[in-house]
C-alpha cells in the first residue's frame, strides 16, 4: 500500500458541502463534517474529528459560495493534522449523481469528463450543477492531486435494454436520452456485497433484492453482483412511495392536472416531487411520526402507510419474478434500517415465497448488518447499513491505485 492512503470524499449539493476523510489501510474514517446554508448568512460548519481527542466543532457565520465553504473545510482538517496538502491524501473522491451511460465506473475526472458531465445537467437539473461546482472548487484547491467521480448511477449501468427502456418511440428516447437510469447506485452496490459477506459467500453467487428506504426509496434486483432492475427511471421520481415523491403515477396524471385543475408544468413538478408521497397522503414524511399516529388511531396516517407498503410488496414479488432465484431480501438507509414495522409489514403475507420475519430478530437495534429472519425460512431477509461515503472512498482509491 502506497504511503498516500487517505481519500477525502465530497458530497457537494446547491447549498451545502458534505465530508468524511477516511484512512484507507483500515477504512476508518479521521474526520466528518458539513457545510449548510452555503451562501446565507446564517452558513454553519459543523466539523467532527474522529481521531486523538478533539472534539466536535462549530462554527456559523456567512459562507458565500462552494469554495469558501471547501477552503472552511481545508482549515478544519489542516488543525487537526490532516490537511489538504498532506503527502498522505491520495485522492479527492467526488459523488455525482447523473453519470448517464458513458460512465459506467468510477473516472478520474478530465476536462472532458466535467464536459461530459455538464451535458448531463438536463436530465439531472437539481444536482449534477451542485457536484460539478464542489469538483471545480477541489480542482483549484488541489489542481495536482487525482480528482474521482464516483457516479449514483453507475451500479445500473448493467441493466439489460429490456428493463431499461421505456415503450415510446426509439429515435425520440435516444435523441434526448430518456431510459431508466436508476439512482442510489451506490448505496445499492455496496449493501449487496455487504449481504454476500452476511450470507457468506462471493457476490457472483448470490441474487439480492435492495430495498434503499429513506426519504428518498429504491429497489433493485442484483443477480450475481450486478443490477438487472432498478425502481428509480429518467429520474428519482419513479418507483416506491418516498418521503415527498409520489413513485410509479399514470403519466396522463400530469395531462389532467394540466388541462382540468390548470396547472403549469413547474407546479406538477413540484406537486409530484416535494409535495406527494408520504407528506402528501398525510402530512408527515418521517416514519417515526408516522408509526406514532397509527398508534393513536389516525386514519390517514394508517391509509398513508399502508400504501407505501403495498407498493414496496409489489416490488418485492415483481423482483423476485426477475431473478428467478432470491437469497436475499435486504432493508437499508434511514427507515429500512430502523422502522422494524415497515420490515415486518413488507414480507408479511410472502411466506410461499420463502420469506419470514422473526419477531424478536426483527425488534433489535444495531449498527452492525444482521439476518432477522428464521432459521427455516428458503430466503434470508437482512438489515444491513449502508455506507456510500466508504463505497466511494473504496471506489476511489482502487482507481488511483490501479
Amino acid at each position: 500500500m502506497t504511503a498516500a492512503h487517505r481519500i477525502l470524499v465530497l458530497n457537494s449539493g446547491s447549498s451545502s458541502v458534505k465530508y468524511q476523510l477516511l484512512d484507507m489501510r483500515d477504512s476508518s474514517r479521521l474526520a466528518v463534517g458539513l457545510v449548510e446554508r452555503i451562501g446565507e448568512e446564517t452558513s454553519r460548519l459543523v466539523h467532527s474529528p474522529l481521531a486523538g481527542d478533539g472534539g466536535k466543532r462549530e462554527r456559523t457565520g456567512p459562507i458565500a459560495d462552494h469554495e469558501a465553504a471547501l477552503k472552511a473545510v481545508a482549515d478544519e482538517l489542516a488543525s487537526d493534522g490532516l490537511g489538504l496538502d498532506s503527502p498522505e491524501l491520495a485522492a479527492i473522491g467526488h459523488r455525482v449523481v447523473h453519470g448517464g451511460l458513458k460512465f459506467s465506473a468510477p473516472t478520474v475526472i478530465t476536462d472532458e469528463v466535467l464536459k461530459e458531465i455538464e451535458r448531463l445537467v438536463p436530465v439531472a437539473p437539481l444536482h449534477n450543477p451542485a457536484n460539478i461546482t464542489g469538483i471545480r472548487t477541489a480542482r483549484a484547491l488541489r489542481p495536482d492531486l487525482p480528482q474521482v467521480a464516483v457516479f449514483d448511477t453507475a451500479f445500473h449501468t448493467t441493466m439489460p435494454e429490456s428493463a431499461a427502456r421505456y415503450a415510446i418511440d426509439i429515435e425520440t428516447a435516444d435523441a434526448h436520452r430518456i431510459r431508466r437510469y436508476g439512482f442510489h447506485g451506490t448505496s445499492h452496490a455496496f449493501v449487496s456485497r455487504e449481504t454476500a459477506k452476511l450470507l457468506g459467500k462471493d457476490p457472483s453467487e448470490v441474487n439480492v433484492i435492495v430495498l434503499h428506504l429513506g426519504n428518498g426509496a429504491s429497489a433493485s434486483a442484483v443477480r450475481g453482483g450486478e443490477c438487472v432492475e432498478t425502481s428509480m427511471g429518467l429520474t428519482p421520481l419513479e418507483g416506491l412511495v418516498m418521503g415527498t415523491r409520489s413513485g410509479d403515477i399514470d403519466p396522463a396524471v400530469t395531462f389532467h392536472l394540466k388541462r382540468v385543475a390548470g396547472m403549469s408544468t413547474d407546479e406538477i413538478d413540484v406537486l409530484l416531487n416535494k409535495k406527494s408521497g408520504l407528506v402528501g397522503l398525510c402530512g408527515d414524511n418521517d416514519m417515526r411520526e408516522i408509526r406514532r399516529r397509527i398508534d393513536e388511531g389516525d386514519q390517514r396516517a394508517l391509509l398513508a402507510f399502508e400504501i407505501y407498503i403495498h407498493r414496496l410488496k409489489k416490488y418485492i414479488g415483481a423482483y423476485y419474478a426477475v431473478l428467478g432465484r432470491v437469497d436475499a431480501v435486504v432493508f437499508t438507509a434511514g427507515v429500512g434500517e430502523n422502522a422494524a414495522p415497515v420490515r415486518a409489514a413488507a414480507i408479511a403475507g410472502l411466506e410461499e415465497l420463502g420469506l419470514a420475519v422473526d419477531a424478536d430478530l426483527n425488534a433489535v437495534r444495531a449498527d452492525s448488518a444482521r439476518l432477522i429472519s428464521p432459521e427455516y425460512a428458503r430466503v434470508a431477509v437482512a438489515v444491513v447499513p449502508t455506507d456510500e461515503e466508504l463505497e466511494i472512498a473504496r471506489q476511489t482509491y482502487a482507481l488511483v491505485n490501479a
